[in-house]
């Protein structure tokens, strides 16, 4: 089960510090967060388009010997 993009999205945080960097003049600040927002939204990209990984046995618990 995948948590939920609206709560926890960084891009949603990224575009908050852009508003605020333009607003404050910080063109170095912003070209950077610009870079950063494209490599998040192409990772976001990667894993709505990957396979969902197919559950893992773990076998049976059993006591241990001591």
């Amino acid at each position: 089960m995948r948590a939920s993009r609206s709560t926890a999205d960084p891009r949603n945080n990224l575009l908050d510090r852009i508003a605020e960097a333009e607003r404050e003049g910080w063109l170095g600040e912003i070209e950077g967060l610009r870079v950063s927002l494209g490599d998040a939204e192409a990772k976001v990209s990667q894993l709505d388009s990957a396979e969902p990984a197919a559950p893992v046995g773990l076998g049976l618990a059993r006591p241990r010997r001591i």
